[in-house]
């Protein structure tokens, strides 16, 4: 009985073909042992706290709670795929850093993914929806109000480079 499985997928817009990896690895764990991609932390490996979150076609998953090969076909793009070619950092990125909406840094990759998708689906997200949005990964330091003034920051930038 084999005990792996083959499949394709873009990560970070660059797509790898039939890759074979045992059915029982984590897509968290292959992101990081296999792609040597370690912004996806690791912290409860039970899809609560949010620090493996990725966002796959759009949607914001928890990495940790999801086999490899279920992105089979799929866009994978991780906190290392943020950054653009020429070393510009995403505007979640750019303002997380400027209003040091962080402390220890262990929740920040899995946020700043998170903070990604909301803006990707919403420009113009309010306080409430942010919360509501963040409230899906676990800060132990910061007591969240930095995080969502970088949010907010980060949508103003994202529409002022839209004009």
């Amino acid at each position: 009985m084999k005990n792996t499985a083959v499949f394709s997928f873009k990560l970070n817009d660059k797509k790898y073909e039939a890759i074979e990896v045992p059915t029982c690895l984590t897509l968290a764990d292959m992101l990081r042992e296999e792609f040597n991609l370690r912004g996806t932390n690791l912290s409860c490996n039970q899809g609560v706290c949010g620090s493996c979150t990725v966002i796959v076609d759009d949607t914001p998953i928890a990495a940790c709670h999801t086999f490899a090969f279920e992105i089979e076909g799929k866009n994978v793009r991780t906190i290392e795929g943020l950054e653009s070619a020429d070393g510009t950092l995403d505007p979640v990125q750019e303002s997380f850093a400027e209003l040091s909406a962080f402390q220890c840094g262990f929740c920040t990759p899995g946020m700043i993914m998170l903070s990604r998708a909301l803006l990707d689906h919403n420009e113009d997200p309010s306080e409430d929806l942010i919360k509501e949005w963040i409230s899906s990964n676990i800060c132990r330091c910061t007591g969240y109000s930095m995080i969502i003034e970088a949010v907010q920051l980060a949508a103003l930038k994202i529409k002022r480079s839209k004009v």
